[in-house]
């Protein structure tokens, strides 16, 4: 942004507020905490909390955790308060972790479901909590769970996200965290074409469950997905022969689709729940191709 730009925009800002805004854009930090705002004003604690209360009202900052603040990019306005930053701002909570599951998935565009709710992966065991009006829920993945994510650039801010395979594998491993089955079957769908099936393979195989390794393969052919032969027979060699697995909730349900031997399942999900996701990875090869 143009300076002239920038110093009409901070008018509105008391002296104070206006020199924590500038210096954070002058030295290019995104984020500040309360004592470095007593440090650079020189004023109490109690003085620094009201200057951080003004410019939090004003939309110039946003709490990421506790005295922990991270600055509204003024290249975006200080009412630029979306959802790209309220994932900047649950970044912020802890480390090490990831977000992902709907979150991640809505972040690549494998859904259209746009929930208030922030899918944060750690170790760490802590409470849920509340960024604006959005739910930040802590998910606690046993170890050999916690891979496959990586830093991206969200406006400006680190961020940490699952990448395009986990995210899909995360989906289907704990589909409640996605929006349920078939949203999980339809976010794979609509991945399918955006994914490297071979580093899908090597994450399942890492991960080393046949269940999952099973409902994955079933809901590959679900949507007729475009894998190759190889990684295709890797994932039935996965999937092992031994007693079927079962790939839904534990009631039987009347309508449940039933025994595939492919895939060693029985699959107690109903037509009616995948309705519009068999054949999706398919129909956008066709799309593509066109």
């Amino acid at each position: 942004m143009q300076e002239r730009n920038f110093q009409y925009i901070t008018r509105s800002l008391s002296p104070q507020e206006s020199r924590v805004v500038l210096t954070l854009v002058e030295q290019g930090q995104r984020e500040i905490a309360r004592p470095e705002i007593v440090q650079l004003l020189g004023i109490s604690q109690k003085a620094a909390d009201h200057v951080i209360h003004s410019l939090r009202r004003k939309g110039w900052l946003e709490r990421a955790s506790w005295g922990k603040y991270l600055l509204i990019n003024p290249d975006q306005g200080p009412e630029a308060l979306g959802e790209s930053n309220l994932l900047a701002l649950a970044s912020r909570i802890t480390k090490p972790y990831y977000i992902g599951f709907s979150t991640a998935a809505a972040y690549y565009g494998f859904t259209t479901q746009h929930r208030n709710v922030i899918c944060l992966v750690t170790p760490k065991h802590l409470r849920n909590r509340k960024i604006s009006d959005a739910l930040v829920k802590i998910i606690n993945p046993v170890k050999q769970k916690f891979f496959g994510f990586a830093s991206v650039d969200v406006l400006g801010y680190e961020v940490v996200l699952s990448d395009r395979e986990k995210t899909v594998i995360d989906c289907i491993d704990r589909p409640e965290l996605a929006g349920g089955i078939g949203e999980a079957a339809y976010i794979l769908g609509i991945a399918s074409r955006r994914v490297d099936c071979r580093k899908l393979v090597d994450y399942l195989e890492k991960l080393g469950s046949c269940p999952l390794v099973r409902r994955f393969g079933w809901l590959l052919d679900h949507v007729k997905a475009d894998i190759p032969t190889i990684e295709r027979e890797r994932l039935i060699q996965l999937a092992g022969d031994g007693r079927k697995t079962f790939f839904g909730p534990k009631k039987p349900l009347k309508d449940a689709i039933g025994n595939n031997d492919t895939w060693h399942l029985f699959v107690n999900i109903t037509r009616e729940e995948l309705h519009g996701t068999a054949g999706l990875g398919r129909q956008r090869t066709l799309r593509k191709e066109k």
